[in-house]
């Protein structure tokens, strides 16, 4: 009999870990990282033996769906990793990134933990960059195309289908067999909202018994991305003819892609006003050359301009910097640049620098661009706080915050109606990825729209399939 165990994105959106079980065969989806409030649960061992996994099937390269795959390793794993090649690429970037900032994390601490005689109080980080490195060396990973059917074992393959979220994003088909019959049950991962501006749209799910299915935004529509571009446009450039500064704390993963795409697309237009743009993240930096290796996998619009320009998202008024110098040298900069910086929820990351030296100057501007987990700093400041604690510092919050939904690399509810909708021979829905009022809602949706009957999956919960 098939089982599913969730170890994670239960009533809540990060931390996905679901582990498929069929004839004594035990297949992991996806391994990520708790953020927000439940980060907790990172160093917590985990709730089964990571030696018993025979196969880690990843749907992307997001750290809260990859966080915990060194981890996983470092702990046993032995197993084959699936994943496709523009996934592999980004999660390498992700989580040498995630090492980096864990050690780096942990030596501070423990400086001051030590000038308190309490170094030995303090929990190591769940790994380190060398760990990193064997995650990608000792272990046979496999890159599936889209689209091609794939035999895992005996008795069971599997599908991947682009899901439109970021580059290399897929939703998964498991196929298996069972009391000679065939059974179909498919993992969402992340699936995407057809914006058109970076990623092509989410490939449809044509049949299925059984789903998993993301909720984050199951509880609210996007506005529609003609109206999100157009308040984006305006926020920018007001805020630069009034000699203020843009802050975008951003996702280094598409996010970041799409806003450059949009600035280019200024930049040559003439709308966008005199200004330097600058990306000050390294890994938004690494992930972006990724997508131009890949280029033929975005949008229309993308690939024409490789083929005219040489290049994807560059443009003349967009400066890299890679350094910390370079990065402290944007405080120089009095007025008119916008800047993109890592983290997206701003909970760690050089944003953080540039909200102390200016969000408590009313000419600038803080727009947010990505969904903001619970116990964020990026959440705290969208709520309206009007202190936030810096590096120990209470700074003032006077900027003005805007939040621009509409660029999600996230389906909202009707995104994900409408795929659910053209499924056929779906019998079962398991809703994960989402915070509990907006399961709740897409719950009460499901079955008003479609007449289909959900379950919201509940930590550690085994659901016979």
């Amino acid at each position: 009999m098939a089982t599913v165990h969730s170890y994670g994105a239960t009533k809540e959106v990060t931390g996905s870990c679901h582990l498929f079980e069929v004839g004594g065969v035990k297949i992991m989806i996806d391994c990520g990282m708790f953020q927000g409030e439940d980060e907790e649960k990172n160093s917590e061992a985990f709730y089964f033996d990571p030696k018993d996994i025979d196969y880690l099937l990843v749907t992307h390269a997001h750290l809260d769906h990859t966080g915990r795959i060194p981890k996983l390793v470092k702990e046993g794993f032995k197993g084959k990793i699936y994943a496709t090649a523009a996934t592999m690429d980004l999660a390498q970037i992700i989580l040498m990134d995630s090492a980096k900032i864990m050690n780096e994390d942990f030596q501070t601490r423990f400086k001051k933990a030590e000038r308190q005689g309490k170094e030995h109080k303090l929990s190591k980080p769940l790994y380190e960059p060398l760990d990193v490195d064997k995650t990608f060396s000792a272990l046979e990973w496999t890159n599936p195309e889209y689209d091609k059917y794939y035999e895992l074992c005996e008795g069971i393959s599997f599908v991947y289908r682009n899901a439109g979220h970021i580059l290399g994003s897929a939703f998964i088909e498991l196929s298996y067999m069972e009391n000679s019959d065939s059974h179909t049950i498919v993992f969402s991962g992340d699936i995407g909202n057809d914006n058109g501006l970076v990623m092509p749209n989410l490939d449809k799910c044509d049949d299925s018994q059984s789903l998993y299915v993301e909720t984050t935004y199951g509880n609210r529509e996007h506005q529609s991305i003609d109206m999100t571009i157009k308040e984006f446009k305006n926020v920018v450039i007001n805020t630069l003819e009034n000699r203020g500064n843009v802050l975008i704390p951003s996702f280094a993963i598409e996010r970041t892609q799409e806003l450059l795409c949009l600035l280019r697309s200024m930049h040559e237009s003439g709308e966008l006003p005199k200004c330097k743009v600058f990306l000050d993240s390294p890994m938004a930096t690494k992930a972006t050359e990724v997508y131009r290796s890949y280029a033929q996998e975005l949008t229309n619009r993308c690939q024409e301009n490789v083929q005219e320009n040489g290049t994807v998202f560059n443009f003349d008024s967009l400066i890299y910097t890679e350094t910390p110098e370079a990065s402290k040298g944007i405080n120089d900069i009095k007025s008119r640049a916008i800047i993109i910086a890592g983290s997206g929820m701003c909970n760690g990351g050089r944003i953080t620098h540039h909200f102390k030296h200016r969000i408590w100057d009313k000419r600038n501007a803080v727009i947010f661009v990505g969904f903001q987990a619970q116990g964020t700093l990026g959440r705290e400041i969208v709520e309206g706080t009007k202190w936030i604690n810096v590096y120990g510092e209470d700074i003032v919050v006077k900027s003005s915050i805007h939040t621009i939904n509409g660029f999600s690399a996230h389906a909202d509810q009707d995104g994900i109606l409408a795929w659910v909708s053209k499924i056929k021979n779906l019998k079962k829905v398991f809703l994960v990825h989402g915070e509990l009022e907006s399961q709740q809602v897409f719950k009460e949706v499901l079955k008003n729209r479609l007449s289909l009957d959900a379950h919201i999956v509940g930590f550690k919960e085994k659901i016979t399939i």
